[in-house]
Protein backbone atom coordinates (compact mmCIF):
# COMPACT_ATOMS: atom_id res chain seq x y z
CA UNK A 1 0.00 0.00 0.00
CA UNK A 2 2.71 2.53 0.92
CA UNK A 3 4.65 1.76 -1.98
CA UNK A 4 1.20 2.38 -4.07
CA UNK A 5 0.61 5.85 -2.37
CA UNK A 6 4.58 6.67 -2.92
CA UNK A 7 4.50 5.90 -6.97
CA UNK A 8 1.08 7.88 -7.04
CA UNK A 9 2.53 10.60 -5.85
CA UNK A 10 5.88 10.58 -8.14
CA UNK A 11 4.03 10.27 -11.05
CA UNK A 12 1.80 13.69 -10.15
CA UNK A 13 5.23 15.63 -9.20
CA UNK A 14 6.55 14.04 -12.42
CA UNK A 15 3.68 15.07 -14.48
CA UNK A 16 4.85 16.39 -17.98
CA UNK A 17 4.35 20.01 -18.74
CA UNK A 18 1.70 18.95 -21.44
CA UNK A 19 0.23 17.35 -18.86
CA UNK A 20 -0.24 20.50 -16.66
CA UNK A 21 -2.49 21.32 -19.61
CA UNK A 22 -4.42 18.35 -20.08
CA UNK A 23 -5.09 18.05 -16.35
CA UNK A 24 -7.71 21.34 -16.62
CA UNK A 25 -9.28 19.40 -19.30
CA UNK A 26 -10.32 16.34 -18.04
CA UNK A 27 -9.11 15.36 -14.58
CA UNK A 28 -9.47 18.66 -12.79
CA UNK A 29 -11.72 20.11 -14.95
CA UNK A 30 -12.87 23.06 -13.28
CA UNK A 31 -16.98 22.57 -13.97
CA UNK A 32 -17.83 19.12 -14.53
CA UNK A 33 -15.25 17.72 -12.07
CA UNK A 34 -14.56 19.92 -9.13
CA UNK A 35 -17.48 22.11 -9.90
CA UNK A 36 -15.86 25.70 -9.27
CA UNK A 37 -17.48 28.95 -10.76
CA UNK A 38 -20.49 27.71 -10.79
CA UNK A 39 -22.77 30.85 -10.52
CA UNK A 40 -20.95 32.44 -13.64
CA UNK A 41 -21.70 29.33 -15.39
CA UNK A 42 -25.36 29.16 -14.89
CA UNK A 43 -25.76 32.77 -15.52
CA UNK A 44 -23.73 33.62 -18.77
CA UNK A 45 -24.39 30.47 -20.41
CA UNK A 46 -27.77 31.73 -22.25
CA UNK A 47 -25.49 32.27 -25.20
CA UNK A 48 -22.43 30.90 -27.05
CA UNK A 49 -20.85 34.32 -27.50
CA UNK A 50 -20.97 35.18 -23.75
CA UNK A 51 -19.76 32.28 -22.77
CA UNK A 52 -16.79 32.55 -24.77
CA UNK A 53 -16.37 36.16 -23.63
CA UNK A 54 -16.32 34.74 -19.93
CA UNK A 55 -14.32 31.98 -20.76
CA UNK A 56 -11.34 34.24 -22.34
CA UNK A 57 -11.78 36.61 -19.59
CA UNK A 58 -11.14 33.63 -16.55
CA UNK A 59 -8.33 32.39 -18.68
CA UNK A 60 -6.05 35.98 -18.96
CA UNK A 61 -7.06 36.43 -15.68
CA UNK A 62 -5.75 33.06 -14.34
CA UNK A 63 -2.61 32.79 -16.44
CA UNK A 64 -1.82 36.07 -15.58
CA UNK A 65 -2.93 35.62 -11.61
CA UNK A 66 -0.85 32.79 -11.45
CA UNK A 67 2.15 34.16 -13.41
CA UNK A 68 2.61 36.79 -10.80
CA UNK A 69 1.67 34.24 -7.39
CA UNK A 70 4.58 31.79 -8.47
CA UNK A 71 7.04 34.83 -9.32
CA UNK A 72 6.27 36.32 -5.98
CA UNK A 73 5.22 33.11 -3.59
CA UNK A 74 8.66 33.02 -1.60
CA UNK A 75 7.77 36.76 -0.84
CA UNK A 76 4.13 36.49 0.03
CA UNK A 77 3.53 35.70 4.10
CA UNK A 78 1.67 32.80 4.75
CA UNK A 79 -0.74 34.51 6.78
CA UNK A 80 -1.81 37.11 4.20
CA UNK A 81 -1.23 35.14 1.33
CA UNK A 82 -5.53 35.30 0.42
CA UNK A 83 -5.71 39.00 0.66
CA UNK A 84 -2.17 38.92 -1.45
CA UNK A 85 -3.76 36.62 -3.99
CA UNK A 86 -6.95 39.09 -4.32
CA UNK A 87 -5.46 42.04 -4.59
CA UNK A 88 -3.03 40.44 -7.39
CA UNK A 89 -6.65 38.79 -9.16
CA UNK A 90 -8.67 42.35 -8.98
CA UNK A 91 -5.99 43.74 -10.84
CA UNK A 92 -5.91 41.57 -13.68
CA UNK A 93 -9.89 41.86 -13.65
CA UNK A 94 -9.74 45.51 -13.89
CA UNK A 95 -7.55 45.17 -16.76
CA UNK A 96 -9.96 43.05 -18.73
CA UNK A 97 -13.25 44.78 -17.41
CA UNK A 98 -11.57 47.80 -19.37
CA UNK A 99 -10.39 46.44 -22.10
CA UNK A 100 -13.93 44.22 -22.39
CA UNK A 101 -16.08 47.54 -22.50
CA UNK A 102 -13.49 49.19 -25.02
CA UNK A 103 -14.04 46.41 -27.31
CA UNK A 104 -16.47 44.07 -27.24
CA UNK A 105 -19.85 44.87 -28.21
CA UNK A 106 -22.97 46.56 -26.20
CA UNK A 107 -25.26 43.27 -25.54
CA UNK A 108 -21.87 41.03 -24.80
CA UNK A 109 -21.05 43.13 -21.97
CA UNK A 110 -24.44 43.74 -20.99
CA UNK A 111 -25.03 40.07 -20.88
CA UNK A 112 -21.52 39.88 -18.78
CA UNK A 113 -22.76 42.71 -16.56
CA UNK A 114 -21.75 41.89 -13.14
CA UNK A 115 -20.05 38.55 -13.30
CA UNK A 116 -16.72 39.95 -15.00
CA UNK A 117 -15.63 41.94 -11.57
CA UNK A 118 -17.03 38.51 -9.61
CA UNK A 119 -14.07 37.03 -11.40
CA UNK A 120 -12.19 38.28 -8.57
CA UNK A 121 -14.14 35.67 -6.12
CA UNK A 122 -13.99 33.16 -8.55
CA UNK A 123 -13.24 30.35 -6.57
CA UNK A 124 -11.58 28.13 -9.69
CA UNK A 125 -9.13 31.54 -9.65
CA UNK A 126 -8.94 31.48 -6.21
CA UNK A 127 -8.65 27.72 -6.03
CA UNK A 128 -5.40 27.30 -8.23
CA UNK A 129 -3.60 30.32 -6.76
CA UNK A 130 -3.59 28.25 -2.89
CA UNK A 131 -3.74 24.82 -4.50
CA UNK A 132 -1.18 25.42 -7.29
CA UNK A 133 0.82 28.76 -8.08
CA UNK A 134 1.51 29.56 -4.05
CA UNK A 135 3.03 26.65 -4.37
CA UNK A 136 4.96 25.45 -7.63
CA UNK A 137 7.39 26.71 -10.28
CA UNK A 138 6.34 29.35 -12.39
CA UNK A 139 6.54 27.85 -15.66
CA UNK A 140 4.32 24.52 -14.72
CA UNK A 141 1.95 27.51 -12.87
CA UNK A 142 1.07 29.41 -15.62
CA UNK A 143 0.19 26.18 -18.10
CA UNK A 144 -2.15 24.94 -14.99
CA UNK A 145 -3.60 28.13 -15.05
CA UNK A 146 -3.99 27.73 -18.98
CA UNK A 147 -5.08 24.36 -18.59
CA UNK A 148 -7.62 25.20 -15.86
CA UNK A 149 -8.89 28.28 -17.59
CA UNK A 150 -9.53 26.08 -21.73
CA UNK A 151 -11.06 23.37 -19.48
CA UNK A 152 -13.48 26.11 -18.18
CA UNK A 153 -14.12 27.86 -21.26
CA UNK A 154 -14.87 24.29 -23.13
CA UNK A 155 -17.03 23.43 -20.22
CA UNK A 156 -19.29 26.49 -20.21
CA UNK A 157 -19.14 26.94 -24.05
CA UNK A 158 -20.48 23.29 -24.67
CA UNK A 159 -23.22 24.25 -21.56
CA UNK A 160 -23.99 27.69 -23.16
CA UNK A 161 -24.28 25.96 -27.49
CA UNK A 162 -26.93 23.51 -25.80
CA UNK A 163 -28.82 26.44 -23.90
CA UNK A 164 -28.83 28.66 -26.94
CA UNK A 165 -29.47 25.37 -29.47
CA UNK A 166 -32.74 24.42 -27.22
CA UNK A 167 -33.82 27.67 -25.59
CA UNK A 168 -33.65 29.92 -28.82
CA UNK A 169 -33.37 27.94 -32.10
CA UNK A 170 -29.82 29.91 -32.92
CA UNK A 171 -25.84 28.81 -32.46
CA UNK A 172 -23.98 31.93 -32.62
CA UNK A 173 -27.13 33.68 -32.79
CA UNK A 174 -27.47 32.37 -36.35
CA UNK A 175 -30.17 29.76 -36.83
CA UNK A 176 -29.33 26.41 -36.94
CA UNK A 177 -32.34 25.06 -38.33
CA UNK A 178 -32.05 25.62 -42.39
CA UNK A 179 -34.65 28.29 -43.49
CA UNK A 180 -35.94 25.74 -46.38
CA UNK A 181 -36.40 22.70 -43.93
CA UNK A 182 -39.93 21.43 -43.57
CA UNK A 183 -39.92 21.17 -39.90
CA UNK A 184 -40.06 24.27 -37.63
CA UNK A 185 -38.13 24.47 -34.53
CA UNK A 186 -40.12 25.98 -32.18
CA UNK A 187 -37.61 27.01 -29.15
CA UNK A 188 -37.73 25.48 -25.75
CA UNK A 189 -37.64 28.50 -23.55
CA UNK A 190 -37.30 26.78 -20.31
CA UNK A 191 -33.69 26.52 -21.48
CA UNK A 192 -32.66 29.68 -21.43
CA UNK A 193 -34.11 30.11 -17.72
CA UNK A 194 -33.17 29.26 -14.44
CA UNK A 195 -34.44 25.39 -14.17
CA UNK A 196 -33.04 24.50 -17.73
CA UNK A 197 -29.62 26.10 -16.68
CA UNK A 198 -29.93 23.66 -13.40
CA UNK A 199 -30.59 20.84 -15.97
CA UNK A 200 -27.94 20.72 -18.39
CA UNK A 201 -25.31 21.46 -16.09
CA UNK A 202 -26.47 18.43 -13.97
CA UNK A 203 -27.33 15.68 -17.19
CA UNK A 204 -23.42 16.90 -18.49
CA UNK A 205 -21.64 16.64 -15.01
CA UNK A 206 -22.76 13.03 -14.88
CA UNK A 207 -22.02 12.13 -18.62
CA UNK A 208 -18.91 13.93 -18.11
CA UNK A 209 -17.94 12.24 -14.84
CA UNK A 210 -19.45 8.79 -15.63
CA UNK A 211 -17.36 8.86 -19.27
CA UNK A 212 -13.87 9.71 -16.72
CA UNK A 213 -14.87 7.65 -14.23
CA UNK A 214 -14.72 4.29 -16.36
CA UNK A 215 -11.75 5.81 -18.57
CA UNK A 216 -9.78 5.97 -15.09
CA UNK A 217 -11.53 2.48 -13.93
CA UNK A 218 -9.50 1.07 -17.85
CA UNK A 219 -6.30 2.83 -16.79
Amino acid sequence: MPKTQNSKQVGLEGRSLSGEIRKGLVEENAVFVLALGLCPTLAVTTGLKNAVAMGMAVIAVMVCSNFIISLCRKFIPQQVRIPCFIVIIASFVTMVDIIFKAYLPPEINAALGIFIPLIVVNCAILNRAEAFAYKKPLRRSVLDGLGIGLGFTLSISLLAAIREALGSGTLWDYPWMPSFSPVEYIPANIMVQAPGAFLALGLLMGLFNRFFTQKTAAS
